[in-house]
């Protein structure tokens, strides 16, 4: 088969790769579109120590079913399907408690860190394993199910955090998970949406995907326009998708007295918090990794364009493209947000 192959940091070649084989539990999936992540990026250039080369990246996928293993009852050859980016293990102390995000053995596909190599969905072809895939319906377009890894990721978080019917959320971070989470927190509540970002056309996006005010961080106190548009209290419910120092103290000086914020982005391994604030305001901090079991309802979602996906697929292109894309996009590329690579073309 083809595959997009990084050969070392920075460079990445299409390169005839043996096809991967179904063992008797998995599903062998042809990848009609597999999208960039951020991760993907960090992963890139070495800087995250989670694509160590040789490596196929790539986990947020979707595909046709080709061959299934002999053990496997619940899928056939011609399914449509996407699959969760963490291979649980399912025997483990949280698997077993229903913390399949939380596994003990977690690997993640498309990710070799010196524990493990699992190549992932930049292929023609790849395997995985049955318990972490998921049926599609025949006219969802695969760009579509291939951002169900990220769907996912926002409605996690949403179901973390504690809200109330009416409640007010804040969104620090308008990036492409910060965009989904806007989207899942409305669904799970929220009257009022505030999102917050440097970027005004990130913002603009923001208002259309459903955000009632969007604020530009560096023109504006932001804490004080949250109070201004709370009569005072500030925010039930902050959600910080960015993962450094001066985001997450914008999103706890916008919560109310307790409150609750939900750290969902995990950009700096530490970051500085004002205890003394999270403690006399009495703040609940609530961590949310990846997902856990939230495919199905974000099908359903995508199916019926609860949440939105289109405006945040700024391409699709093939496998011989995609390594000028990663070289874009590690630049920073104005405007982008996700490409999605289709194997086929």
């Amino acid at each position: 088969m083809k595959a997009l192959l990084l050969t070392e940091y920075k460079n990445l070649q299409v390169t005839d790769f043996d096809d991967p084989v179904a063992g008797p539990n998995d599903l062998l999936v042809e990848v009609r579109a597999c999208g960039i992540c951020g991760s993907d990026i960090h992963g890139y250039d070495g800087s995250s120590g989670r694509r160590i080369p040789p490596l196929i990246m790539g986990h947020e996928a979707a595909g046709v079913v080709t061959a299934v293993g002999s053990n496997v009852t619940s899928f056939a050859v011609g399914d449509h399907v996407t699959f969760d980016s963490t291979v649980s293990c399912g025997q483990c102390t949280f698997c077993r408690m229903g913390h399949i995000n939380l596994c003990d053995n977690r690997m993640v596909l498309g990710v070799s860190c010196g524990e493990y190599r699992r190549h992932g969905a930049f292929a023609e072809l790849v395997s995985v394993p049955q318990h972490i895939c998921y049926k599609l319906p025949p006219d969802l377009p695969f760009e579509h199910a291939a951002m169900i890894e990220a769907v996912s990721v926002a409605v996690h978080a949403a179901n973390r955090t504690p809200v109330a019917l009416g409640d007010t959320a804040v969104v620090v971070g308008s990036g492409m998970i910060g965009l989904l989470v806007i989207q899942a927190i409305r669904l799970a509540g929220c009257s009022q949406v505030i999102a917050v970002d440097l970027d005004e056309n990130r913002l603009a996006t923001a208002r259309e995907l459903g955000a009632d005010v969007g604020l530009k961080a560096d023109t504006v106190d932001v804490p004080a326009e949250v109070k201004k548009l709370t009569g005072g209290r500030g925010a039930d419910v902050v959600l910080e998708v960015v993962g450094a120092t001066p985001t997450i103290q914008t999103a706890i000086q916008c919560a109310r007295k307790g409150g609750s914020l939900t750290l969902v982005g995990n950009l700096a391994p530490q970051v500085e918090v004002p205890l003394q604030a999270i403690v006399t305001r009495e703040l609940t901090l609530y961590g949310s990794c990846a997902s856990n079991g939230e495919y199905p309802a974000c099908i359903d979602l995508l199916q019926r364009q609860a949440i939105r996906v289109e405006p945040l697929i700024t391409a699709q292109t093939s496998l011989a493209d995609a390594p000028e894309w990663f070289a874009r996009l590690y630049k920073g590329e104005p405007g982008a947000m996700k490409v999605i690579v289709d194997p086929t073309r």
